[in-house]
């Protein structure tokens, strides 16, 4: 992230330029190699629906709801308010901090939130007409099975019906781990990008404020209220809402970089939530062994 921070200060146009290819190729790439690294089993499964419907579900509400819609009005906001960095930081923090037994809680988690962000939001933010507008669901349709994370669980199901599944598992978390890299460097030139303008690094200003209190504060919330529902354990409640509380993802850079949708608000999220996270996370840790 550093080198990426230190290009983003020379050369601001470099960050596109990455994150297209990236998404195009990096990305189906980075699902295959999680799910044939990890395999399938009935925890990943659910958690990852959890995620992906809760997120869904959310974004459903604030769309529908004028309250919520006024303070989230455009899908920038809203995945930045949703879509968290468990790839790069809510999957190390659970390793450290939970067993293993809990590992596919926390993978499943991730995978539903890449899922979600990588079928719907490239199709999101490459709308220009208003969020009130009716949906063409043939497009809508053309967009899922074109994104990244469709062509990736795609490509899954051919290598396990080939029975490949084991050896390119192997192969292929070599290029995932690229993709992780190339994306760290992305995030670095953005904060690289906004600390040019120093006076802008913790402007709250065009409804910044919601989106990071919703990612923060109120998302882990409902996602522990979900665990409740679902009789979860310490370990298995801790596992996902560690996840829910992870500061703005990396992809949402990634997509508004590669669709030119929101850049700087989308940055300013992803640099304000890492840093108030530094302290959330620990805090949310303490508090679920209390209440759970």
């Amino acid at each position: 992230m550093i080198f990426g921070f230190f290009i983003g200060k020379r050369k601001p146009k470099l960050s596109e330029s990455i994150a297209k290819p990236l998404i195009k190729y990096g990305i189906p790439l980075s699902v295959m190699g999680l799910l044939l690294k990890e395999g399938i089993d009935i925890d990943l499964i659910k958690t990852a629906l959890i995620a992906f419907f809760s997120i869904g579900c959310l974004i459903v509400i604030v769309n529908y709801f004028s309250v919520f819609k006024t303070r989230l009005p455009n899908y920038s906001l809203q995945l930045a308010g949703l879509i968290g960095n468990t790839s790069f930081l809510g999957i190390p923090i659970a390793i450290a901090l939970l067993p293993t037994s809990t590992i596919n809680f926390t993978i499943g988690f991730d995978l539903g939130t890449t899922l979600f962000a990588w079928i719907f939001g490239p199709f999101f933010l490459k709308k220009k007409e208003e969020l009130n507008t009716y949906i063409n669901f043939k497009e809508f349709l053309k967009a899922i099975l074109n994104s990244p994370a469709s062509r990736g669980i795609i490509c899954v199901l051919i290598v396990y019906s080939f029975g490949l599944e084991v050896v390119l598992g192997d192969y292929l978390w070599i290029p995932a781990r690229i993709v992780i890299f190339l994306a760290i460097v992305i995030v670095g030139t953005r904060l690289g990008i906004i600390t040019n303008n120093r006076a802008g690094l913790f402007n709250l200003d065009k409804g910044i404020k919601y989106p990071i209190i919703l990612k923060i504060f109120i998302f882990p919330l409902i996602i522990y209220l979900i665990s409740k529902i679902l009789n979860f354990d310490l370990n298995e409640t801790s596992a996902i809402v560690l996840q829910a509380g992870t500061p703005s993802a990396v992809s949402t850079i990634l997509m508004a970089e590669a669709y030119k949708n929101n850049q700087e608000i989308a940055a300013t999220i992803l640099f304000t939530t890492t840093l108030i996270s530094i302290i959330t996370i620990p805090i949310l840790a303490y508090l679920l062994k209390i209440f759970t």
